[in-house]
């Protein structure tokens, strides 16, 4: 090396290499920077797109087609899983998100009514908003249970009688009671008997076993599908789009078995 490599440089070349250096440091650092900020701006939109594609999937629901808006039915049953306050916006959610127009609402139980007329009052004030129509279901399990009569004149579009175990004369016996005081709205009768002379606004016959009770899905009635008793939601669509193409609507019993089918 020469003695002219080795000259000492003055304190003036010393500051003007260190602010090159400088620069070509900070130049360095804002292109890290840059390759940063790219890198993660990446990351982000790559992980949003998996996120909104992962919602439109989880999204695609088994929906059914009703283009003459007859009454599609979703039953609440009380006695598999409780809906109340804290989860009843879940379920109107849930209702017009798989295109259900009607929620039969258990709101009485083996002689035990469950809610007070506030709640029932909620009830029906939250599914109109949603432009869901709410029956109020009554589950009979013995002659000696009656409607109560707090159930009437809150603004339901219907009431509905489950009360398949009783006698004939028992269950008629409620029904004209029904007629007799409910004058504001539609009167229904849920029925595992796929012969019964019963003649509400709204018969809903019971008809879960698909090919043996494929006879009685006429117009008139309305036909019932049962989640719990099926193997995939392609199965529950094609029995929930021939209910609807053969009788005079569709009834799926029940919430409970509906959301278990869909995360099954």
């Amino acid at each position: 090396m020469s003695k002219t490599s080795k000259k000492k440089e003055s304190k003036g070349e010393r500051k003007r290499r260190e602010a090159q250096e400088t620069r070509q440091t900070g130049l360095i650092i804002v292109a890290v920077v840059i390759v940063a900020i790219i890198a993660v701006a990446a990351l982000v939109f790559l992980h949003g797109s998996i996120a909104n594609s992962s919602i439109t999937s989880s999204a695609v629901t088994s929906g059914f087609s009703n283009p003459s808006n007859k009454p599609a039915i979703l039953y609440v049953n009380q006695g598999n899983a409780l809906v109340d306050q804290s989860n009843f916006t879940a379920l109107l959610s849930f209702a017009k998100s798989q295109h259900f127009n009607t929620i039969f609402f258990q709101v009485y139980r083996s002689g035990q009514l469950l809610f007070n007329q506030a709640n029932l009052t909620y009830f029906v004030e939250a599914a109109h908003l949603d432009n869901l129509s709410i029956f109020f279901a009554l589950y009979f399990t013995a002659s000696s249970q009656q409607i109560p009569n707090s159930i009437y004149r809150l603004g339901e579009n219907g009431i509905s009688l489950d009360m398949s175990t009783l006698t004939d004369t028992a269950q008629s016996q409620l029904l004209a009671t029904l007629k007799l005081d409910f004058t504001s709205g539609t009167t229904a009768v849920t029925s595992t008997n796929l012969t019964t002379t019963l003649d509400p606004d709204l018969l809903v016959l019971e008809t879960y076993n698909f090919q043996p009770d494929e006879s009685y899905i006429h117009s008139g009635i309305v036909a019932s599908v049962e989640p719990l008793s099926l193997y995939s939601t392609q199965e529950y669509q094609g029995e929930v789009n021939y209910a609807l193409a053969n009788s005079s609507g569709v009834m799926v019993f029940d919430y409970y078995g509906l959301l278990k089918l869909l995360d099954s």
